[in-house]
């Protein structure tokens, strides 16, 4: 009897694992193609300044993200996937933690205002950065990490979809002319608006939560528990979104607009490996719990699987970087085939390092050695970024953001050796 329940609750696990991969894949294939529409045809609109633009606002606000969501994603994610089965528990984490969000994102707000307007760079396009500060908004209302730790994957596929859907469509639709770049932010907006209010409404509808104000113990808990995760995110952000936002404060919009084209094109290869990393979070997260050792077993395959995916996704890129850029963004962003060529491992680097950082240091409590690493590689990209992008803008900081991401993938590898965890062999010593 008891042999039938532990096989039922081992298929029952399986199955769940399947279904968020499935549902994240489909979530992660939309992630993918939809972009692809749009961006082949906003950078000939847009041109590479208006473009660099729109992409520099973008790199702003996105301080700001990572200040509202305060890393919540993983640890609020955790949180709910160890009590998902206790209602009173998982009521007091969600009111808690979109508490801490909405007081962040009102702070995030001020901060942006007083930055906006007390410099000259900023001030022409004011309004640019208030359109675009709508996806901060939107991530608020978007509790990704709860959906996450309850396991339900498929939710979050068709927020996001519609999301999507909504910016591609309304794209095609208002921006005809470079002059119209003012709707970009604006229609981005809305589609993370309109998904985070759903989302509200999926939850307080199908799992019933009530919102109730939470106490100040169960803030300062969640606060204490997203710290870390915070900082390390913060210093991911030094050497990925700050490379954007540094070049264009050192050179013009449209040598940050040959970058961000090239880097987009890598975002989207390395978003495929999205849903694998958040489908076996939560999975890896309460296997821990019950067995380390198996824990490791099942990071070994992972460790293996995702290796070789990406590092043949990033030699394809190297070696057919000029074809790529000729086709998705047209010739006027020759440039952008020295960054794409520079930042092509990139896709085989992070995949490394999600696997050794997030899935393995994480699930293991390593959370302040994972955070150590990273601000640690922050600094070396912020350094390089300084002495690298005035002499050699574009191509300084593709070589800063390469380096910078080897060094992690590198330090967290030897981590976790030296903690006795063999990932590549699949077991500890």
């Amino acid at each position: 009897m008891l042999k039938k329940i532990i096989l039922k609750f081992q298929s029952d696990n399986k199955k769940r694992l399947l279904e968020n991969f499935l549902s994240l894949s489909v979530l992660q294939g939309a992630n993918y193609l939809l972009p692809l529409l749009t961006l082949p045809y906003l950078v000939r609109v847009l041109k590479p300044d208006k473009f660099g633009l729109i992409m520099f606002s973008q790199a702003f606000i996105q301080f700001f993200v990572i200040l509202t969501n305060y890393g919540f994603d993983l640890s609020a994610t955790r949180e709910i996937s160890i009590y998902r089965d206790n209602k009173d528990k998982i009521e007091r984490i969600f009111n808690s933690v979109m508490m801490i969000k909405l007081g962040l994102s009102i702070l995030s707000f001020l901060i942006m205002s007083i930055i906006v307007f007390s410099f000259e760079k900023f001030q022409h396009e004011w309004i640019i950065y208030y359109l675009t500060f709508g996806r901060v908004v939107g991530q608020v209302l978007f509790p990704v990490w709860f959906f996450q730790g309850m396991e339900k994957m498929k939710y979050i596929t068709v927020l996001d979809i519609v999301a999507k859907t909504i910016f591609t469509v309304l794209i095609f639709i208002f921006i005809r002319d470079k002059t119209e770049y003012i709707y970009v932010p604006l229609i981005n907006s809305l589609g993370f608006i309109t998904a985070g209010f759903l989302a509200l409404w999926l939850i307080f509808k199908n799992f019933h939560i009530i919102f109730v104000f939470p106490s100040v113990e169960d803030i300062k808990y969640h606060f204490q528990e997203g710290w870390h995760v915070f900082i390390a995110q913060i210093a991911i952000s030094l050497y990925t979104v700050s490379n954007t936002f540094i070049l264009g404060i050192f050179t013009t919009i449209t040598v940050v607009g040959y970058y961000a084209a090239a880097e987009k094109l890598i975002k989207a290869v390395q978003g495929l490996l999205t849903p694998v990393s958040q489908a076996i979070y939560p999975f890896i997260s309460k296997l821990v719990n019950e067995s380390k050792t198996k824990a490791v077993r099942f990071i070994g395959k992972i460790t293996l699987i995702i290796g070789g995916v990406t590092f043949s996704m990033s030699c394809i890129t190297f070696i057919f970087a000029d074809v790529i850029v000729k086709i998705v963004l047209g010739t006027q962003y020759t440039e952008s085939v020295h960054v794409l060529r520079i930042i092509a491992f990139l896709p085989f680097l992070v995949g490394l390092s999600n696997v050794f950082g997030i899935q393995t240091m994480l699930t293991f409590n390593y959370k302040k050695a994972f955070s150590n690493l990273l601000m640690m590689a922050s600094v070396i990209n912020i350094v390089l970024a300084f002495i690298l992008v005035p002499h050699y803008q574009h191509i300084g900081i593709s070589f800063s953001v390469l380096i910078s991401e080897s060094f992690v993938t590198l330090a967290m590898f030897i981590y976790l050796w030296k903690r006795g965890i063999r990932v590549l062999e699949g077991k500890i010593v």
